[in-house]
C-alpha cells in the first residue's frame, strides 16, 4: 500500500513538472509571437514613414532617443535595432502579406503600429508559407530572423534556416555556424550508396540528411594552409574540439571514442572516430583520410561496418554507416567506387578555415614570404 502511494506521489509529480513545462513552453512562444508582430508593425511604422520622406533625417535617432526618455531602462531600441525592425518588414511583407497594396501613400498612423501575425496571415494567400511554415516563423527569435535574412539570398533558403532553428531549438551560435557553413546548400547532397543499402525509404532520407557534402572545421589550427595536415594531427585538433566538431556534424550524433579498439582473429582495429546517432539508432564510423579520395578507402570502411555490426552493434539498433572525410574528393570516382558496395557508405570533404579563395591565392603573399617579411 505504501509502495503503490509513492509511486502515484511519484506519478503526480511527473503530471505536474510535465504540465508547468508545457504552460512554460506555450507562455514563451505567445510572448515571442507578440514581440515579433511588435518589431514587424514597428518596422511597417517606421518604413513607411521614412521611406517616403514623411520625416527628416537622423528620425530613427530622435524616436529612439525619445524612447529611452519617455521609458527608461527599456531595451532593444536602439537606432541599429529599429533599423533592424525595419529591415525585417521589409524583407518579409511581400510574403506575409503579398495582396497589401496601398493605393494611396500616406503617413501611418500610430494605430498602423501593432500588427498581429497570425491573425493578420489566416488564410495566408501564399504558398511561400503555409500554415506549418508561418508556426515555425512565429516561433523563433528576432535575433534568429536578422541572422537568418542578412546571410541568405532566397526564401527558400530563409525558410530552411528557420525550420531548423524551430525545429532543432537552435541558439543564435549554432545558426551563426550554419550560415557560414552555408548548410543549405551541403545538406542532403552526400555521395553515398544508402539507396541499395538502406532498404527503409524513412530512414534512407534521414540518413541522407544526417550528413554533409563538405565540413568546414574553422576550428583546425595548422600552420600553412597549402600543407595537409596529417591523420594524427587532424585527429588531434578534433579531439581537442569535439564540441566544435559535433556542431558541425549537427543534430543527434553522441561521441563514442576515438581509435576505437575492436579485435578480430587476435589482430587489433581502430576506428578514427566513432558517434552513435540517436535519430537513427546506429554507430556513425568516420575515417580520417589526408589528401584526396581513393578508391580503396572503401574497402577498408567496409571491414569496419561489418565488424561494428557483428561485434559492437546492438540488436535494436539499425547498420552501421561509414564516412569517408577527405580533403577533396572526384565526382566520379567516388561514384564508381560507391556503386557495387554492400554497406551504408558516404565520402564527405573538409574544409579549413584558413584557406582562401583561389581569387585571394595570387595577391597575398604566400606563408614563407610573409614568414620573411616579418
Amino acid at each position: 500500500m505504501q509502495q503503490q502511494s509513492i509511486t502515484n506521489f511519484n506519478q503526480a509529480i511527473i503530471a505536474l513538472r510535465s504540465a508547468i513545462s508545457q504552460s512554460r513552453y506555450r507562455a514563451a512562444k505567445l510572448a515571442n509571437r507578440e514581440m515579433l508582430s511588435l518589431y514587424f508593425g514597428i518596422g511597417k511604422f517606421i518604413s513607411e514613414n521614412s521611406r517616403n520622406y514623411f520625416w527628416g533625417t537622423n528620425a530613427i535617432e530622435s524616436i529612439s532617443e525619445r524612447l529611452q526618455q519617455e521609458m527608461p531602462g527599456l531595451r532593444g531600441f536602439s537606432p541599429v535595432n529599429i533599423k533592424r525592425m525595419r529591415q525585417f518588414y521589409e524583407e518579409w511583407e511581400q510574403f506575409l502579406f503579398p495582396d497589401n497594396q496601398l493605393t494611396t501613400i500616406r503617413p501611418l498612423s500610430t494605430d498602423d503600429v501593432q500588427i498581429d501575425l497570425l491573425v493578420a496571415n489566416r488564410p495566408l494567400p501564399t504558398d511561400d508559407l503555409n500554415d506549418l511554415a508561418l508556426e515555425h516563423f512565429l516561433s523563433i527569435g528576432f535575433t534568429h530572423h536578422y541572422e537568418i535574412i542578412v546571410n541568405t539570398k532566397t526564401v527558400a533558403e530563409r525558410l530552411f534556416y528557420i525550420e531548423c532553428c524551430a525545429m532543432n531549438f537552435w541558439s543564435v551560435e549554432k545558426l551563426k555556424y550554419s550560415l557560414k557553413e552555408n548548410l543549405f546548400s551541403k545538406q542532403g547532397k552526400l555521395p553515398n550508396n544508402f539507396a541499395k543499402t538502406i532498404s527503409d525509404n524513412d530512414l534512407q532520407q534521414k540518413a541522407l540528411l544526417s550528413f554533409k557534402d563538405e565540413y568546414l572545421l574553422d576550428f583546425i589550427n595548422i600552420e600553412s594552409p597549402d600543407d595537409e595536415p596529417d591523420e594524427r594531427v587532424l585527429e588531434s585538433q578534433i579531439m581537442l574540439n569535439i564540441r566544435n566538431f559535433i556542431m558541425s556534424l549537427g543534430k543527434d550524433f553522441a561521441f563514442i571514442g576515438n581509435q576505437y579498439r575492436f579485435i578480430v582473429e587476435e589482430r587489433e582495429y581502430f576506428i578514427d572516430l566513432l558517434f552513435f546517432n540517436r535519430q537513427l539508432q546506429c554507430l556513425i564510423a568516420i575515417d580520417l583520410k589526408r589528401g584526396e579520395f581513393k578508391p580503396e578507402y572503401l574497402g577498408k570502411m567496409n571491414f569496419y561496418l561489418s565488424a561494428l555490426d557483428d561485434l559492437i552493434k546492438l540488436p535494436h539498433e539499425n547498420r552501421s554507416i561509414g564516412i569517408i572525410l577527405c580533403k577533396s574528393k572526384k565526382e566520379k570516382i567516388v561514384e564508381y567506387a560507391l556503386r557495387d558496395t554492400s554497406k551504408p557508405m558516404g565520402v564527405s570533404t573538409y574544409k579549413l578555415a584558413i584557406e582562401l579563395p583561389d581569387k585571394y591565392r595570387d595577391v597575398l603573399p604566400d606563408p614563407d614570404e610573409l614568414r620573411r617579411l616579418m
